[in-house]
């Protein structure tokens, strides 16, 4: 998925942290050699050249993901969009580079269709076909998805204390053995530059974090983030710099933290109370930030 992969864990003595690696990166291979978009040999990439109307077989790990990313495009109204592949390209965070930025303000070639009308996910035969063509890009749900194998791989292998990640996307299970909670840093959402803008404690709980601070483009002295607003055909430029979440899964947490940051600092916020969420939105205010914590759906103070 072009990053890297970390996993931390307490066993008892005599762990076979060879063969515990070995199965870890098989768990992420997996992934990657089925729902990434830079890989032409990808499922993903046989699903989105198949033609339309034609019932294609996938695994089941990818029919799991395109089911549940397209329920929570229904449930956030269409913030979160599967279907945004070629925006992706035309504005250059695809496989295929942009030469101009003024590339990325042509309109699509063709309309914009969104998944849950262009895509079917029959989960009891693990197969999928497009009513419409569509290229689908799963970067907002898929690295939260292999964060969960990898902890799905150290369940095998009876451990019941981790921290697994893959880049900022994070899971833990249980405490470290002096009962202590995983530590993990949130990025301040500053461009170019890393530092430590706070510290998010986890048990049994996973974490992700949407920004516009990693990856973006600059047209006409405007910076768009790389995450796609699919009702305006567009990278993001709504004043949110980033929005983390907290939740059961790492897939979920991936995809809502996509979601409200599309919706913004007014309707992501609003959501995320509706549906009880734990989230924190970083609001750019000039030079610096505004935080807005959520927790179960309720204003909290975020220091």
């Amino acid at each position: 998925m072009g990053t890297r992969y970390t996993a931390i864990f307490y066993g008892p003595p005599g762990l076979d942290r060879a063969a515990i690696g070995a199965s870890l990166f098989a768990a992420v291979d997996q992934v990657d050699r089925q729902m990434s978009t830079w890989n032409p040999a990808s499922d993903l990439c046989r699903l989105n050249a198949a033609p339309a109307h034609a019932w294609i077989t996938v695994p089941a790990e990818l029919a799991q993901v395109l089911a549940t990313g397209l329920r929570i495009s229904l449930q956030s109204d269409g913030a979160f969009e599967m279907g945004v592949g070629e925006l992706v390209a035309r504005w250059g965070f695809g496989p295929a580079r942009r030469q101009t930025p003024a590339d990325g303000l042509a309109p699509p070639s063709t309309p914009f269709t969104p998944a849950t009308t262009a895509l079917e996910v029959d989960l009891g035969r693990l197969r999928v076909r497009k009513h419409t063509a569509v290229a689908l890009d799963l970067c907002g749900i898929a690295k939260g998805y292999g964060v969960d194998k990898l902890a799905h791989c150290l369940d095998g292998w009876g451990l019941e204390r981790y921290l697994v990640g893959i880049d900022g996307e994070m899971r833990a299970r249980g405490t470290k053995p002096d009962g202590a909670p995983w530590a993990v840093a949130l990025e301040k959402p500053t461009y170019g530059t890393r530092e430590v803008a706070g510290v998010m404690e986890l048990e049994d709980m996973a974490i992700a974090t949407s920004g516009d601070y990693r990856h973006w483009v600059d047209v006409g002295g405007t910076r768009y983030g790389h995450t796609i607003n699919p009702a305006l055909g567009r990278p993001l430029s709504n004043g949110l710099a980033a929005v983390t979440v907290l939740a059961s899964t790492c897939m979920l947490a991936d995809a809502w933290a996509t979601a409200l940051m599309v919706l913004g600092p007014v309707e992501g916020v609003a959501l995320a109370r509706q549906r009880g969420m734990n989230a924190l939105f970083v609001l750019r205010d000039g030079d610096g930030f505004q935080e807005t914590l959520i927790l179960a759906g309720e204003p909290a103070d975020p220091s």
